[in-house]
């Protein structure tokens, strides 16, 4: 039986990577391969500030992150963060500064994940990621939670330390779920948040609660946003949204009963929609087409059946 989960392993995901590059956490500890790993010729680096980084484009017509061998790279110690090894094993090295570095040609141009993230090829998107997350996680967990002393950075970037009482800190991670709801007509349930503009609409999400099951969440937050009983539940694909600090779980789910009634704080409108609908609000620009990079795109094109059609 082909799952949901099997039909999006044909879809790309933006920002989830396929492991192009190989994290070598065992590296992390040994701070002799990492003094030896960016002293060598073939290491290269880039610097990461406020969850940018600078890319450029090339004459082909593709988006790069800009990256530069650690011998010219900004000075810092403490804020160098390793984040892997590629096919070719050359070591990747990010650096937090305040401020991205100028360019003296003025063609790289600073950009966020949401900018470049469909850009960029999937060696240099799970290499932002990575650094954005830990660029998040750092710049908000200075402070010891257990007895509020200042913390140092271990591990590569990977952990930070209490030298006050011991205590070890990890970079954190929020999961999410995000869900397409479909019903016994295999109608689509889409929302828009409050904050959006007319005829922006997108699949329905929200945080998983302490001591909650993923696939409790998603019944929950169905209810909550939507008023909507889902019945069955089935997971899809994973995405990390470091926006601070989380992971999109996408799921498909089932209602037991079409009835929708919004919260009217976090959802303002929801509509089920066919396949028809879709396209023709669409096409006409009622409805706003789903893009960036977030997984709710490729949940809505898994029911859709084919890529999303475009405004004509």
């Amino acid at each position: 039986m082909t799952t949901w989960t099997d039909r999006a392993a044909k879809l790309p995901i933006t920002l989830s990577g396929t492991g192009t590059i190989d994290r070598a956490a065992h590296h992390r500890l040994d701070e002799a391969w990492l003094a030896a790993a960016w002293s060598h010729p073939t290491t290269r680096v880039f610097v990461v500030s406020g969850g940018q980084a600078l890319v450029e484009d090339t004459e082909d017509g593709r988006t790069e992150l800009v990256t530069m061998p650690s011998f010219d790279a900004p000075v810092t110690e403490e804020h160098r963060y390793f984040l892997g090894i590629d096919a070719e094993g050359v070591r990747y090295f990010a650096l937090q500064k305040d401020s991205l570095p100028g360019r003296m040609d003025e063609a790289a141009r600073p950009a966020g994940l949401r900018e470049a993230g469909t850009l960029l090829s999937e060696r240099d998107s799970e290499l932002l990621v990575h650094a954005v997350a830990l660029e998040n996680w750092q710049r908000l967990h200075r402070f010891c939670s257990r007895c509020g002393e200042r913390t140092v950075i271990a591990a590569a970037g990977h952990i930070r330390r209490c030298q006050a009482c011991g205590a070890e800190h990890y970079p954190r991670t929020d999961p999410a779920v995000i869900m397409l709801v479909t019903d016994d007509e295999d109608r689509a349930l889409l929302g828009r948040q409050v904050h959006w503009p007319e005829g922006r609409f997108s699949t329905l999400a929200g945080f998983v609660e302490p001591g909650e099951s993923i696939e409790r969440a998603v019944v929950r937050e169905v209810a909550e946003e939507a008023g909507v009983t889902v019945g069955d539940v089935e997971y899809v694909a994973s995405q990390p949204w470091p926006f601070p600090s989380s992971l999109m779980l996408g799921f498909m789910a089932h209602a037991t009963s079409p009835e929708v009634q919004v919260d009217g704080e976090e959802i303002q409108e929801a509509r089920w929609f066919t396949r028809d609908e879709l396209r023709s609000g669409i096409e006409s620009g009622e409805v706003l087409p789903l893009m960036g990079i977030s997984i709710a795109a490729r949940l809505v094109e898994l029911w859709y059946g084919k890529p999303l059609p475009r405004p004509l």
